[in-house]
């Protein structure tokens, strides 16, 4: 255990843009700026953007950069790699970016109905063996309708050609309105300034050959979601780092999990 992680830790308390409610401290501390992120966080009514499963927090910090006029928060529960984009942010003085250390599966928890416009989901585990638990699964969209906007905007940016197939599985299914797909990227002639954020593992995925596969589709509110029924081809490699999810844990136990894995 390096001093370094500690310190990282230390550093994330102490920064005024990073809220940190695992499972066991939302359950015994109600999360206040539900409803409330606009007007006593951001001082602003600007839209508000997610990244979920923000690992270092590049596409929060890189899209904070470009659109003054929006807001921005990074969700994760890595503190250690998460500690990159809210230091970075904080030494630019990106007022208009913000990081929620939690657990996604309670996602909904933090955000009021409407009070998110869009989603980016950037990279994220494509948990082949449970469909609950891959982050465009109905369970998640559910969960998401919470709090998006009507016809809120999700971004999927993927290496992985199974969560990529699941994906465009699932929207079909619920018909859901598609604004943009490509299964390669980078080969499509299609790249701007926001596609072309590229994360530190995304870096190495392209180093591999790896395809980078985009979707862009709306979530409309209405309607029983339902689960894709096709059988889809695993993905024959493991990405950099990916790791279990851990399940609820006490606020320790939580601390010592994070400081030996990150």
């Amino acid at each position: 255990m390096g001093k370094n992680k500690l310190q990282k830790f230390a550093d994330m308390r102490s920064y005024p843009h990073v809220f940190e409610y695992p499972y066991s401290v939302v359950d015994n501390v109600p999360f206040e700026m539900q409803g409330k992120w606009g007007k006593e966080f951001f001082k602003n009514d600007n839209p508000i953007v997610l990244e979920l499963g923000c690992g270092r927090g590049e596409y929060t910090v890189g899209l904070g950069r470009m659109f003054p006029d929006k807001n921005f928060i990074g969700v994760d529960i890595k503190g250690s790699r998460m500690w990159s984009g809210a230091s970075d942010s904080l030494k630019e003085g990106l007022n208009n970016v913000a990081f929620l250390r939690t657990n996604i599966e309670i996602i909904d928890r933090f955000f009021a109905e409407g009070e998110v416009s869009e989603i980016w989901l950037t990279f994220s585990d494509p948990q082949m063996k449970k469909a609950t638990k891959r982050l465009t699964s109905t369970y998640f969209m559910d969960r998401y309708r919470k709090f998006l906007v009507p016809d809120g905007i999700i971004h999927l940016k993927t290496d992985s050609n199974f969560m990529f197939t699941y994906t465009n599985y699932m929207v079909q299914e619920n018909k859901f309105p598609v604004l943009f797909v490509t299964e390669d990227l980078y080969h499509s002639g299609l790249v701007d300034d926001i596609l072309g954020i590229q994360t530190y593992y995304e870096q190495q995925w392209l180093d591999r050959g790896l395809n980078i596969k985009y979707l862009k589709f709306t979530l409309p509110q209405e309607g029983a979601l339902k689960e894709p029924e096709q059988e889809i081809e695993l993905d024959t490699y493991r990405s950099y780092n990916r790791s279990k999810r851990s399940g609820k844990k006490t606020t320790l136990a939580f601390e010592d999990e994070q400081l030996e894995n990150e």
